[in-house]
């Protein structure tokens, strides 16, 4: 009897009696990307070619993983990500953070510096320090990371728009500790693509921006050879409500943006695809979650590989940062977020990320306090050292439901892709507001199912308790950390020598419209004392600001 013919006794002696008697809770199943899922998964479902669809880890499409021992060789980098009001406070944080045996930094900025604004110019006013450290100049950089080794411990940037310029910081204070930049190991998120779509951090028009990032690319293949040179993330775009498979399309998307802008500058795929990693989101579908890292992961094999025909093994692998998602966390019930939080954490340490942030439970209702990071972070030690599912590599690999999902997530993401190429490529689908229509069209129809309870969230649309309250002690910052912010930065403009800032910044707006690479004069301004905002902008004088040029 074959299989098939198998299924079919059980359906009909077997499970249509049950049916009858206990109907199930839904018609249909589907995943939060629309797949739809079937009652039972056998070979007669999914029976995949494990060569060319699996392979082994380390090898060709990646699909089990990019290391070939994965976990059993060393537990993924544990980076909580944190930063709050100045440089002094955050360094604190770092530390206590290192002590509790996290094994690399991921610094959050205000968004007066993700804008690329000093703390003491008017439109920085009440931001400064509220969501991120605020850091304006090289001495704010220097006490972020005072008696932290550079040549120890890697560091991770959530910055885009000035991404460049925060590098050169890093790059800078290295080179006051004896670090060279040949030593610094870290990542800059410098993904500006998806802060068009999802994020909204920008400041200057997408084709500067892509010069930045190429730069960045060029210099650091010769300079930085062991930094990450881009996070192209999914994360903000899976925030803002988008389905698995279209994280991955877009996020994937973004990143041949990428590749194609560097080629067309003149650089080598082979050089700098080494250097390129993915940030994305580990949400609450647990199994279409392992999934889509591992859909990802052999997608982008392919597209190196065929699209781009890099030859290198090292620029077709997808070498990802993993955090888990601040949307599914709730002010109801906050506790409830320390479980959710370990779900998502788990599947991403099973799609094989290479670093996990896990967030703390009271993330819905301010930045966390000291107690709730280390709860988080021992969450992600519990789950490297107790729970067994690092000792074998894959270990969900030939479930024939994980091999499914693998599968229909990566086809509707090249499905996308096609889309988008048939537009013009990713500028222009951005541009035209597709892929942010796409995106709000995911949410909406979730935040519809969750109204109509066809969606349950813990605590908000079920299993609410009344008069619940806030037990919770927050966080709350002294407003007289911005006032000394703005005191310091008085200080250093009184200090330096500003004729040579002038002189700098006049050099910086012509190399603005040449065509060199302008990292090189990011590392000798920020030397000199000019701040971060004196150098955007000194570019928004050349480029000026981009405004989107659509309506929704």
């Amino acid at each position: 009897m074959s299989i098939q013919e198998s299924k079919q006794r059980w359906q009909k002696e077997t499970l249509d009696p049950v049916l009858q008697r206990f109907p199930e809770r839904h018609e249909q199943f589907e995943t939060s990307s629309g797949i739809p899922i079937d009652r039972i998964y056998t070979p007669f479902n999914s029976d995949p070619d494990y060569e060319s669809n699996l392979g082994f880890p380390g090898e060709y499409p990646f699909t089990r993983g990019v290391q070939p021992t994965m976990y059993r060789g060393r537990f993924w980098t544990m980076r909580q990500y944190a930063g709050f009001g100045t440089a002094s406070e955050s360094n604190q944080r770092y530390k206590f953070l290192l002590n509790q045996g996290q094994t690399g930094l991921s610094v959050a900025f205000d968004l007066p510096t993700q804008i690329g604004y000093d703390a003491d110019d008017p439109l920085a006013m009440g931001e400064v320090g509220k969501v991120g450290v605020s850091i304006s100049s090289l001495a704010d950089m220097s006490m972020l990371l005072d008696g932290i080794p550079l040549d120890k411990v890697s560091v991770s940037m959530t910055i885009n728009a000035p991404a460049a310029i925060l590098l050169a910081m890093v790059i800078a204070v290295a080179k006051k500790q004896g670090v060279p930049a040949s030593k610094l190991r870290g990542t800059i998120q410098n993904d500006i693509l998806k802060e068009y779509v999802a994020r909204g951090t920008y400041i200057f028009p997408p084709q500067p921006s892509m010069r930045l990032i190429t730069n960045v690319f060029e210099y650091c293949s010769r300079e930085v050879p062991n930094w990450n040179t881009i996070s192209i993330s999914g994360y903000h775009i899976r925030e803002a409500g988008s389905t698995a498979a279209q994280e991955i399309a877009f996020t994937l998307a973004d990143g041949i943006t990428y590749v194609q802008a560097a080629i067309d500058a003149g650089l080598n795929v082979d050089k700098f695809a080494r250097q390129l990693s993915f940030f994305f989101n580990a949400h609450n579908n647990f199994l279409e979650e392992v999934a889509k890292f591992r859909a990802a992961r052999r997608l982008w094999a392919k597209i190196m590989r065929h699209r781009f025909g890099a030859k290198d093994s090292r620029s077709w692998r997808l070498r990802f940062h993993t955090q888990t998602a601040g949307s599914t966390l709730t002010a109801q019930q906050p506790e409830n977020n320390v479980i959710r939080v370990t779900l998502q954490a788990l599947a991403a340490v099973l799609g094989g990320t290479q670093s996990l942030h896990t967030n703390s439970r009271d993330e819905a209702l301010a930045l966390p306090t000291a107690e709730a990071v280390q709860i988080a972070l021992r969450t992600q030690q519990i789950i490297a050292n107790e729970s067994g599912v690092g000792d074998t590599v894959d270990p969900l690999a030939g479930s024939y439901y994980i091999e499914h999902l693998t599968d229909e997530l990566e086809k509707q993401a090249l499905e996308y892709i096609k889309t988008i190429d048939e537009m013009g490529g990713m500028l222009a689908a951005i541009e035209t507001g597709y892929v942010q229509r796409e995106i709000q069209e995911a949410a909406y129809r979730f935040q519809r199912d969750l109204e109509d309870n066809r969606a349950i969230i813990v605590g908000v649309n079920r299993f609410t308790q009344k008069n619940e309250g806030l037990r919770m002690e927050m966080m709350k910052l002294d407003p007289a950390l911005e006032v000394e912010q703005r005191e310091r930065l008085a200080e250093l403009r009184s200090q330096r020598d500003n004729e040579r800032v002038a002189e700098l910044r006049s050099h910086l707006e012509a190399t603005a419209l040449s065509g060199e690479n302008l990292l090189p004069l990011f590392v000798i301004c920020v030397e000199n004392e000019v701040t971060l905002g004196e150098i955007c902008h000194s570019l928004r004088q050349v480029w000026g600001e981009y405004r989107p040029g659509f309506d929704f």
